[in-house]
């Protein structure tokens, strides 16, 4: 196991600067600078910047540097917030997206395996029909929607939650953020669990363990759920990676200080180390979990070994 975690952390390296690189150069090449203004800054006003931010390097000097500084944790000063750097916007800001996003995602896991795993046990029945119909609403209609329609209905309309905000960081304030970002993965974790839920009880040792007259609950929790949560941590992998950097679009209609609302801002004003930096985040945090799916399949099914 330890050689298997040690190789994965190899392979993460090209990964990162593959990601790195691309992100780089597209960046670079897209239309539009960090400053160009509406009401164009004088000649010496843009040298003296471009100077100051070494834009006007040869862009492969500009990326080797790039490279030198973020290996020793340096993602430069930010474009649009004048007097802080990336790294001290990144601390800042990605303890709420964790605790926003831990939270959606941990809902969402307890929700989308009940409600799966009821739908796979009443398979067909009426029942079944109306919680796959909630699940596939949930799948189709965007954040962009569903969050200004329950800002309307509980904040404008009823005022019983606040429009937006952290606040405290109490319920009363998070839980509009954390229902929209939660409902569209309950509803793919919930198709996830009937699937696979409904193919795992129909296998021969379910069959067998039913013969030998285990109680129902036992066969459903111990043997056939422990198989059907493997598509499910596949899928955990990158919607973790998602959820807890940020999403981009609740964090923004929300005024969420977190890491999507910064790569939101960062974007439209060509703030080049403030994107970069949340482009690299979310590559980590994609090998790290993608590390620890691999880990979690070869506790839930023992046929995978990893030497």
């Amino acid at each position: 196991m330890i050689s298997f975690v040690l190789r994965r952390f190899l392979s993460a390296v090209p990964t990162i600067f593959i990601v790195v690189t691309i992100s780089f150069f597209l960046m670079r090449f897209a239309p539009g600078g960090p400053f160009d203004l509406e009401r164009p800054l004088s000649p010496q006003t843009m040298a003296n910047i471009n100077a100051t931010f070494h834009l006007n390097d040869p862009l492969w000097l500009q990326y080797v540097h790039y490279v030198i500084n973020a290996v020793r944790g340096d993602f430069g000063p930010s474009f649009v917030y004048k007097d802080s750097t990336v790294s001290q916007l990144i601390s800042q800001a990605l303890p709420y997206s964790v605790e926003l996003g831990g939270i959606a995602l941990s809902l969402a896991l307890i929700g989308g395996v009940i409600i799966g795993t009821i739908a796979a046990l009443n398979q067909n029945s009426l029942f079944d029909f109306v919680l796959m119909a909630f699940a596939t609403v949930g799948v189709t209609v965007p954040n962009f929607v569903v969050g200004p329609v329950l800002t309307l209905i509980f904040a404008l309309m009823l005022y019983w939650l606040p429009a937006g905000g952290w606040g405290d960081g109490s319920a009363y304030y998070l839980a509009l953020p954390i229902t929209v970002l939660a409902l569209p993965q309950v509803a793919i974790i919930a198709r996830l669990t009937r699937g696979s839920m409904i193919e795992a009880l129909h296998t021969d040792h379910i069959r067998t363990a039913k013969a030998y007259g285990l109680p129902s609950r036992v066969v459903v929790v111990t043997h056939a759920l422990r198989g059907a949560l493997l598509p499910v941590v596949s899928y955990l992998a990158p919607a973790a990676a998602a959820l807890l950097t940020g999403s981009a679009v609740v964090e923004s209609i929300f005024t969420i200080p977190g890491i999507g609302r910064y790569f939101v801002i960062g974007a439209l004003n060509r703030d080049y180390p403030l994107v970069m930096a949340t482009v690299v985040l979310v590559a980590v945090f994609v090998i790290l979990f993608n590390l620890l799916v691999d880990i979690a399949y070869g506790l839930l099914d023992p046929r995978v070994r990893h030497d």
